[in-house]
């Protein structure tokens, strides 16, 4: 059987980076480029079902081979990589045999993972660990989960003596973006339960996420010669300054943790004359939740006040926190436990800061806990993964499939 290590490193290659911007899905066609290649490599594996629509969904079957009914079981991961960085022409690093040291990052002189700011690297000495060059992103989000995914198909298709019931395989679009379920077909994915493999590092097990909503506000400014703009010009940039110092500093993602929210400010854009920015609010608890969103309100309406009405705020929900919809079904995270355990991992239950497709498909109606994938330091130049942690998240794949085929 091919290696995960394999897999993955054919899978980030291709570029597939999500678009923002886009009104189309999935967002970028490249994204297909990827989806196209799995469903060629699951028909040569044997499974004949697999396919691909014309929003970029891939999904395939293995039917049972136990007599007994089982529920069928599906296992998710996204194919698009996030536009907070470069995803084009990847250059790997591997590091065989680490050392527990600082790395250089070879695409960037004097860049490198230093263990003094990421000291769980000294967890992984003696592995194999993949990097960036410095020059791009990884994409261990989420095609390591892609390919521990496809790794365990395999398997089955190449070991019929191991039983299973049916399992089903689903890849997604646009899941950087928001958008990764917004046309997926939970009753034609045919799965009771469903895990994604969108997880950071080994051991991790989430079934809580944020409760998510995006701000995007413009501010219209009035622009006068600045030699004669006293008492009329009105700077945008100064006013999206002002309000953005309403919110709350400690409030900010580099202040909080755990089960802490924040609003973050992710795009800053403008002139005098007009600016627009762009915010995420985050809460895990549906009250604070509303809370902050109510700060929002409050700081733009501060700001029109004193101003006049220069300020306009597009104020949208994106996903809610699954915990309500997974507790019903808590035998799946006890089941997701339990493969750890067989497979020598400490489970580290926790809740997500961010969010998965699989809190939006629990609310469609497929309970779907987050299982590690392996990598770190998603979304930037300093991202890595260990190939042992995606050779045992394989094996956790594995042993839910084992366990729900009893």
């Amino acid at each position: 059987m091919e290696k995960v290590e394999k897999k993955f490193l054919r899978y980030v290659a291709v570029e597939t980076t999500s678009c923002e911007d886009s009104s189309t899905h999935p967002s970028s066609p490249k994204e297909k480029n990827l989806s196209a290649l799995l469903v060629e490599e699951l028909h040569q594996m044997g499974i004949s079902d697999a396919s691909m629509d014309e929003n970029g969904y891939v999904m395939a079957s293995i039917p049972s081979n136990v007599d007994a009914p089982v529920p069928a079981i599906g296992f998710i991961a996204h194919v698009d990589t996030s536009p907070d960085a470069p995803g084009k022409d990847i250059k790997p690093q591997i590091i065989e045999n680490y050392d527990g040291g600082d790395i250089p990052l070879k695409g960037v002189p004097g860049m490198a993972l230093r263990v003094a700011d990421f000291p769980e690297m000294a967890e992984y000495k003696g592995q194999t660990l993949i990097t960036t060059d410095g020059t791009t992103l990884l994409g261990a989000d989420d095609k390591a989960g892609v390919a521990e995914i496809m790794c365990a198909a395999q398997y089955i298709m190449e070991n019929p003596q191991f039983r299973h019931g049916p399992i089903r395989i689903g890849f997604t679009p646009d899941e950087e973006i928001g958008c990764g379920v917004d046309f997926f077909d939970v009753e034609k994915f045919g799965a009771r339960y469903a895990y994604t493999m969108d997880g950071g590092a080994i051991g991790e097990l989430e079934y809580e996420n944020f409760n998510a909503a995006s701000a995007r506000i413009h501010i219209q400014g009035r622009n006068i010669h600045p030699g004669y703009a006293k008492g009329k010009m009105i700077n945008s940039l100064l006013v999206a300054m002002e309000l953005n110092a309403l919110l709350p500093v400690n409030q900010r993602p580099e202040f909080t943790s755990d089960y802490e929210g924040f609003f973050h400010i992710t795009s800053f854009k403008g002139s005098v004359e007009e600016s627009s920015v762009s915010y995420i609010i985050r809460d895990h608890d549906m009250s604070l939740f509303r809370e902050k969103k109510k700060v929002m309100e409050d700081a733009v309406e501060f700001i029109n006040k004193k101003y006049g009405k220069i300020v306009t705020l597009e104020l949208q929900d994106q996903y809610y926190n699954m915990r309500e919809m997974v507790e019903p079904h808590f035998h799946v995270v006890e089941k997701a436990i339990a493969a750890m355990e067989k497979a020598g991992i400490k489970p580290k239950v926790q809740p997500i800061r961010g969010g998965t497709d699989g809190a939006r498909l629990s609310f469609m109606g497929l309970p779907c806990p987050n299982i590690f994938a392996g990598g770190h330091n998603f979304h930037g130049k300093l991202e890595f993964v260990p190939v042992q942690s995606m050779e045992k998240a394989v094996e956790v794949i594995m042993n839910i499939i084992s366990d729900f085929a009893g």
